[in-house]
């Protein structure tokens, strides 16, 4: 079998010898993984490839599509760094480096598609074991602005279903949309720099079994830090999460996740987000801070949420928010509605949800837990005094102040 390792910098692609992974990466993967599938057309044989990026400045015209199992697509080094630094930093002449390092790729898209990196098959089965590893994709500029979040880009974008997709090492910066997923099964994202991008990390369709685990994330006020719809067993664990998403996880219509030994920093209310039908749902031991936005230039954004938002929103039945610890320092001046008492955790809806060991530090008074008046037989247990405690009235509860 001919060699399954390949070197972008050494490909020649047949039909356009003077087109190099430096003058459009996309291509040359792409005919890689064509001679990939000519070199292993047995159903009964595809022990799959690995393909190489050395340490390199890579323009990406071309969109890569992925659409065989077992493929390593490996860098060596996520080269990030701070663009939104460099931008609003004014004259930078004397630094030692502007742009991303390592394996860096360049997402110019001149081909028409929005994505660095499509992954994609029709038929069956699903595709397989794809790993994308230690390599950065930088999305360069934002339009109009350099702090506006949007330039239509996207970075790894799956279309079809998979199954243990691993993405690891990478560093991304600078795209409206950093990962997507749709119908994940045995997921797992792990180790990543996904900073100053529109939306961080988007799980859509379905999904099980899957994990985001020991990634720094930071989304822009427009977009998620990690999203997750119609899952089930994914576990969101040892993350550190920057401001400024418009939440730091939100979970939609999902039931039976993990949501753990997370920090979590942002500037805006409903940092944890549970809406529609979420049933079943553990948050546990993670460590919230809420304070106002820093940085002059994007003082005049936020999510539009009111403190009264709770900086845990719970929407379903059976969930369980236990052991967390939330640091909320923002000035009264800038809680909104002017002179309301800002929500630690509101239970807007549901039954037999269970509010226990929770505590809070603030700089204000705070309601520590608040009881939306069509809630039922919640269990509310050593979260503060029973003046931070408010339920609604209709909702019906068990509630024990803390000693």
């Amino acid at each position: 079998m001919p060699s399954t390792i390949y070197d972008v910098t050494t490909w020649t692609i047949p039909s356009s010898p003077s087109t190099t992974a430096y003058t459009d990466i996309g291509a040359i993967v792409n005919s890689i993984i064509a001679d990939i599938k000519t070199n292993q057309p047995s159903q009964a044989s595809k022990p799959g490839a690995v393909i190489y990026i050395p340490p390199g400045d890579y323009s990406l015209k071309t969109r890569i599509v992925i659409d065989i199992s077992y493929l390593q697509l490996k860098g060596s080094g996520h080269g990030f760094t701070s663009t939104s630094i460099r931008y609003n930093a004014g004259n930078t002449s004397a630094w030692h480096e502007i742009w991303p390092g390592g394996s860096r790729i360049r997402v110019e898209n001149t081909d028409g598609n929005a994505e660095a990196i499509l992954i994609s098959r029709s038929g069956d089965p699903r595709l397989s074991s794809i790993e994308l590893l230690d390599f950065c994709l930088d999305g360069v500029s934002f339009t109009p602005n350099q702090n506006s979040y949007l330039n239509g880009k996207y970075g790894i974008r799956s279309t079809t279903a998979t199954d243990s997709l691993r993405i690891r090492g990478l560093g991304m910066v600078y795209l409206e949309h950093g990962i997507v997923i749709t119908d994940a099964d045995a997921l797992h994202i792990q180790g990543n720099f996904l900073c100053e991008n529109g939306n961080c990390i988007e799980l859509i369709g379905s999904g099980q079994a899957s994990m985001v685990n020991d990634n720094m994330i930071g989304a822009g006020y427009v977009g998620f830090s990690i999203f997750a719809e119609n899952h089930f067993g994914l576990i969101v664990s040892g993350n550190n999460i920057f401001p400024r998403g418009k939440s730091s996880v939100h979970l939609k219509n999902c039931t039976n996740n993990n949501i753990s030994t997370n920090r979590l920093h942002a500037f805006y209310p409903g940092m944890i987000q549970c809406e529609g039908a979420c049933h079943n749902n553990l948050i546990g031991s993670n460590h919230f801070l809420r304070v106002p936005e820093s940085f002059p230039a994007m003082t005049g954004f936020n999510n539009g949420l009111a403190d009264l938002f709770g900086l845990i929103q719970l929407n379903g039945s059976g969930n369980t928010v236990v052991g967390n610890h939330f640091s909320f320092d923002v000035p009264s001046a800038n809680i909104t509605p002017s002179g309301a008492t800002p929500t630690m955790v509101l239970v807007k809806s549901g039954s037999n949800n269970y509010v226990a060991t929770n505590h809070t530090a603030a700089n204000v008074a705070v309601h520590t837990v608040v009881l939306d008046g069509s809630t039922v037989n919640t269990k509310v247990l050593d979260c503060g005094t029973t003046a931070e405690f408010q339920a609604l009235s209709g909702a019906t509860y068990g509630f024990r102040a803390t000693p």
